[in-house]
Parts: structure tokens; sequence; C-alpha cells
């Protein structure tokens, strides 16, 4: 057990597996991608941070079965996403951004943005995984949505609606996959140690009129009845849970990680 009691790894296999990862050089994707390695899977880790992507590599332990192959990729960029997931046996749509302002104010060109790669580029990706997917009779589609997913948070109008799309997309995913072995799902934490939820501390302040220092415990915290921010690699650990065996009838369903909250 470790610190904050969090059990060991789930058992899982994925030797001859290819995994693409998106979002990989930080937070919730690095851990999905040495999580997946870890398990033996070839991990596509796209993301369009190179040095990110790098130290990935780095942090891939040696001897392990797995292996990481670096995709610098800009999701917004469909047709190159498309494209790269050919050949994909596992696809983690992780990618996002975020942008805290009210509605009036919210830069057009962003909210776009955001729609692009946390909306379209999972689309897209499916399109170019799930042929194989079919093709060989099993695949798993987890899709890295948020309680913001399930919930709506004043001034998070672009991120709000991409993950509540991206809960559509993922239950039409998993009715269509379920006759040929594909089983799609959504993750759904709350607030996680990432340098995103850490970026949000100044605009929060800023939208709420509260200084940075009471927004985590006030704003972001607020409906968790667990009163912490939950790890990368407990994320990890639920995404690998969906790649098991024993998970194989777990699909079009969303896994609340979220302290709580949305038991209100």
């Amino acid at each position: 057990m470790t610190a904050i009691g969090i059990p060991g790894p789930v058992s899982l296999d994925l030797d001859g597996r290819t995994a693409l990862v998106t979002g990989a050089a930080g937070g919730i994707g690095h851990a999905c991608a040495l999580r997946l390695a870890a398990a033996g899977a070839t991990v596509r880790a796209v993301d369009r941070d190179n040095d990110g992507l790098a130290r990935l590599v780095t942090d891939h332990p040696n001897g392990v079965r797995g292996r990481i192959e670096p995709c610098p990729l800009d999701l917004t960029d469909l047709d190159a996403a498309e494209r790269i997931a050919a050949g994909a046996d596992l696809l983690v749509n992780n990618a996002g951004l975020q942008l805290v302002r009210p509605i009036e104010e919210f830069p057009p060109e962003v909210f776009h943005e955001v729609l692009t790669v946390m909306l379209e580029a999972p689309f897209r990706l499916l399109r170019g995984a799930l042929p194989h997917m079919y093709a060989r009779g099993w695949g798993r589609v987890i899709n890295i949505s948020s309680v913001h997913g399930l919930r709506a948070s004043p001034f998070k109008s672009a991120y709000v609606a991409a993950k509540h799309g991206l809960e559509g997309l993922s239950k039409t995913a998993a009715l269509e996959g379920a006759p040929h072995g594909v089983t799609s799902n959504c993750v759904n934490p709350g607030y996680v140690r990432t340098s995103l939820v850490e970026r949000q501390l100044a605009d929060q302040a800023a939208a709420h009129g509260i200084p940075e220092e009471r927004v985590l415990a006030e704003i972001l915290l607020a409906d968790s009845a667990l009163k912490r921010l939950i790890e990368p690699a407990e994320v990890a650990e639920a995404v690998a849970y969906l790649c098991t065996p024993q998970a194989s009838f777990v699909t079009g369903t969303s896994l609340a990680l979220d302290g709580g909250w949305t038991a209100h």
C-alpha cells in the first residue's frame, strides 16, 4: 500500500497489443502510458510537447516488457490524428486544455480549439482505430472524461461542453463496438494533481474574486467528500482495470473517480 492507501496494480497482460495515449507528455496521459507499457503494450505516446515526450521515455524503466514510441502531434491536425490511430488495439483519449472565463468573455477561437482537441479529435482517432479493432475482434476505448462530463461548473463552457460530448461519443462507440468485441467507457476523475489543475488556480481566483490560496478548498474541492486531489496513477489504474478480461462486460458507462462529488 502507498502512503494514501492505494492498492497495488491490477493484473494485466497486454503483450502484443498496441496502445495509443493522447496527451501523454504529462499528468494523466504520462501515467497511463507508463502503466500500459508496464503491462507489455507498445504505447504510441501522442502529444505536441516534445520535451514532455522525451521525459516520458526517460521515465520508462529499463527491463519493462512494453515500450514507449513518442509520436509528436498537434491534435488540431485531424487528418494526422486519424492516420496515427490505425492499428491501435487500445485508445486512450486523454488530451485536454482548459480556460476559465465567463461565457460572454470566452474567446470563440479558444472554444473552437477546445472542442477540436477534446471532442473532434477523439472522433477522428476512433475512425482511425476501430477498423483494426473490429478486424481483431478485440479493442478497448477509454475516454478520460471528467466529473465535468457528468456535472457542470460555471466559467468552463468549452471544457464542460467537450466532456459532455465525449460522454455521448463514448456511449455510441460502445453500442457500435459491442458486436466486434470492443468496449468503450469513460473515466471521470475529479480534480487531479496535474499542471492543468495547477494552472486553474489563478484563473479561478480571478473569476470568483477570492485569493488564490482559497481556491482549492473553497472552489475545486467544495463538492468533493474526499478533500484531496486524486493522483494521476490512480486514474491510470482505473484505465488498466478497464483493459482486463474481468472488465470485458463493462461498456458504455462512466467510472466516477470523483471523491463523492456526484453523490450529491
